[in-house]
């Protein structure tokens, strides 16, 4: 399903979640027919993140919209800015906003954390990777925020790549066990589809060099301290892409990417960032 049709999908949920049956506050004192503007106001520096998604949550409710962007996504953002403004019904303004701020509150918040994260890899080759740790029903857009704010898409489900972890291994019997399974079903069933498994140490590592050679195309180090990683990339020798996960974190990154990992995955992007203030204000004419 393409990002738009997952997106409408996400909205016409949370809308229906929202409104139930009517927007009684608004029904009951504000004509139907009436038309208003509102503005976008920053009230916290960061970056922003969820304009683009803004502008299609209102034009999915009214296509005859008048939405003006001060800001784009990926911008740095300081308290007093306008981001953007809209001119609809005002049924239309009262029922998206509370919607509009939760996602783009949400966003810049994941998006300036992101950027924190990104800032710190400048002067190394490894890219930051964003995990499946996310908030059901709304993965598609906290993942959005990451790549606005300079990170890498992970894998977005279990659908779109196969990763063995530890409890596929254990309940499957052995890491060449697994990989062997693993590359069988994509031959058979998924052709193209990526194989990616995890190693707990480094005789993990050194089983999946001999028995993953042409089917596997990464290996995750996790919760390797970065002495491990230097290890396991010299047995590695460049044959597999390699991504370091657990206990990364602001403080430890840069240590991890110096050992010249590809990818270090960042389960905190998400799951430990704090939604920035922002606030939807009617236009007085």
């Amino acid at each position: 399903m393409s990002f738009d049709k997952q997106l409408q999908h996400l909205v016409r949920e949370a809308l229906n979640e929202d409104t139930g049956d009517g927007d009684h506050s608004s029904l009951s004192c504000i004509p139907p027919n009436v038309r208003g503007k509102a503005v976008l106001k920053i009230k916290e520096d960061g970056i922003l993140a969820g304009v683009d998604i803004a502008r299609k949550i209102f034009t999915m409710r009214d296509a005859s919209c008048v939405f003006s962007a001060y800001k784009k996504d990926g911008d740095a953002m300081v308290f007093g800015e306008k981001a953007f403004e809209v001119e609809t019904s005002v049924h239309v303004i009262l029922q998206c906003e509370r919607l509009v701020l939760n996602c783009m509150q949400r966003m810049s918040g994941i998006a300036t954390l992101t950027r924190t994260y990104v800032d710190k890899l400048k002067d190394f080759k490894t890219n930051l990777l964003d995990t499946r740790k996310t908030t059901p029903n709304f993965r598609l857009l906290e993942k959005e925020a990451v790549r606005i704010g300079g990170g890498t898409n992970h894998r977005f489900g279990l659908y779109d790549m196969i990763m063995l972890k530890d409890n596929h291994i254990d309940f499957c019997g052995s890491i060449t066990e697994a990989i062997r399974k693993a590359d069988e079903y994509v031959q058979e069933k998924k052709p193209g589809l990526k194989i990616e498994i995890e190693a707990r140490s480094i005789a993990d590592v050194k089983e999946v060099v001999v028995s993953g050679k042409g089917k596997v195309f990464r290996i995750m180090l996790d919760n390797f301290k970065s002495e491990m990683i230097r290890e396991a990339l010299d047995i590695i020798k460049g044959e597999f892409e390699t991504e370091a996960s657990g206990g990364i974190n602001l403080e430890n990154i840069e240590q991890y990417a110096g050992t010249g990992v590809d990818f270090v995955s960042v389960g905190a992007l998400i799951h430990q960032a704090r939604s920035l203030d922002l606030s939807l204000k009617a236009v007085k004419e």
